[in-house]
């Protein structure tokens, strides 16, 4: 897939800085409340915007989020200890597996296909640099140990990942439905 051009690249961006703006914390009340998409906002900005400045934006957005949510929003910050420094990292396995896959995309379904099983993988990767970094360097627990953490890896980690690649089906199937407007428009150009 070619990189976007800079109004394309601009939309794409205020888009997903608004889902994760939208989806980081309740600020609407609990009826309108969508799950946190930001794990699949960093791999779809790394499958579609690509630049490492944009990743280092949408890292330093994700740490000010959090800061307004903690400080005005109520939300608790019992997941802010040392291992809350290792969420770069689990943003990065996203954002760069992402990046990694962009070259390979078009407009077939095997591309989408191909990309959603990243996503996945990516996913089950940055889950497990997030929730081992919390559960290993995070202090909540007094004697951590691996049958205790496996099994809360098994706990939320479906969760978590069922959540990031719902997001990511999404904006595949409207990537795909955009693709296929403009080639049937392109077409139609041609026939005038």
């Amino acid at each position: 897939m070619k990189a976007l051009s800079g109004s394309r690249f601009n939309a794409l961006w205020l888009v997903l800085v608004a889902v994760m703006i939208a989806t980081r914390f309740k600020h609407f009340g609990d009826m309108l409340h969508l799950p946190d998409a930001s794990m699949a906002v960093f791999f779809l900005g790394g499958l579609y915007l690509r630049r490492h400045w944009t990743f280092v934006a949408m890292v330093l957005l994700a740490v000010a989020l959090d800061w307004v949510s903690i400080s005005y929003a109520g939300v608790s910050d019992f997941c802010v200890t040392l291992a809350y420094s290792f969420l770069p990292l689990a943003y990065a396995v996203l954002w760069y597996a992402g990046r990694w896959y962009a070259p390979r995309v078009d407009q077939g379904a095997l591309s989408l296909l191909g990309a959603f099983c990243v996503a996945v993988v990516a996913a089950v990767l940055s889950f497990a640099v997030s929730n081992g970094s919390f559960y290993w360097l995070g202090g909540r627990y007094a004697q951590p140990h691996m049958a205790e953490y496996l099994s809360r890896l098994w706990q939320w980690g479906p969760l978590f990942v069922r959540t990031t690649i719902s997001y990511v089906a999404v904006a595949l199937v409207l990537h795909a439905v955009i693709a296929r407007m403009a080639s049937a428009s392109a077409a139609h150009e041609k026939e005038a």
